[in-house]
């Protein structure tokens, strides 16, 4: 059966503490959750309608169990989990410091099994025949994961579906003489959208500024070019329309988890067919849906969740 949608990439379990504006140090209860950013946007879709599965690997660990259950549990398809069989799956504890302070302490040394996916593992035919495909920067990362992501996108390279690239860039997974600006117009190549903060996108184009950096995407080659610009709302660039999206007003509670339900949103509306403004205006309140809550993957809203988006 054909999929609606099929991300790849991170995956893990979430500890959120239970005590806002604590030191990690201090913090004595913790909530579990699935997390992952390409993995939090296929359960965003799913719970917005879409038939989603996701391309990652977890550890030969009790948690391992844990993250397919989850995923199975939000309506996503776990068909293209696979389990390496020494490395840990990697656990994420953050600290929580509204409106915009919100520490992560990644656990994913030696290596993540994510970043273990290889070419040989992809299931290109399902990759080829999805609706809508998603790639992440920290998919790029690392060997062999960067081969694997690369080969997923050529395969989309003659698809007329849509191909997703979200910047996703995080420091802290590069090797140091890495180049992700590099690898980010490598995977931009084979994609028909890009999705980027403005760290991101200075990342890939080499401008904060939105408009530049959302030309500088579209002269890489991609149909439709979306700078996120936190407060200041949204900006969708195509060669023939410009839209800003005002921000969606939320006291914010925890901000991790917004930028994947506007990415879950955002599928969603361009499997919709939704008009371009129509389509942010959803993510966009999808992402502040879930910036006002404690929780990532569990907190993902609902289309009766979002009905004011849609008026």
């Amino acid at each position: 059966m054909r999929y609606d949608l099929i991300t790849m990439g991170r995956v893990g379990v979430d500890l959120y503490p239970e005590q806002v504006g604590v030191p990690l140090a201090e913090v004595r209860t913790f909530a579990k959750s699935l997390g992952g950013s390409p993995t939090n946007v296929a359960v965003a879709a799913a719970r917005l309608g879409a038939r989603a599965a996701v391309i990652t690997k977890v550890g030969d660990d009790p948690f391992g169990p844990y993250i397919r259950s989850a995923l199975r549990g939000f309506g996503v398809d776990d068909a293209y989990v696979g389990t390496h069989p020494s490395l840990r799956t990697p656990i994420v504890f953050c600290e929580i410091f509204p409106p915009d302070d919100f520490p992560l302490l990644f656990y994913r040394e030696p290596q993540a099994p994510d970043m273990t996916v290889t070419p040989e593992e992809l299931d290109r035919a399902a990759i080829r025949e999805a609706r809508v495909f998603w790639t992440t920067g920290t998919g790029l990362s690392a060997e062999p994961s960067r081969a694997a992501t690369l080969a997923a996108l050529e395969e989309r390279s003659e698809v007329r579906g849509v191909t997703i690239h979200d910047l996703d860039h995080r420091p802290m997974f590069w090797a140091d003489g890495d180049d992700p600006g590099r690898w980010a117009r490598a995977a931009l190549a084979h994609a028909t959208v890009a999705v980027g903060n403005r760290d991101e996108v200075e990342v890939a184009v080499g401008t904060r500024d939105p408009d530049a950096a959302a030309e500088a995407l579209l002269d890489l080659g991609v149909q439709l070019a979306i700078v996120k610009r936190g407060p200041e709302g949204t900006l969708a660039r195509t060669r023939k329309e410009r839209i800003e999206v005002p921000a969606v007003p939320v006291e914010v509670v925890c901000g991790l988890g917004a930028g994947d339900a506007f990415g879950g949103a955002l599928v969603h509306g361009l499997l919709a067919q939704r008009p371009l403004e129509q389509t942010i205006r959803l993510a966009n309140a999808a992402g502040a849906h879930v910036a006002g809550r404690l929780a990532c993957a569990d907190a993902m809203p609902s289309l009766s969740d979002l009905e004011g988006a849609l008026v």
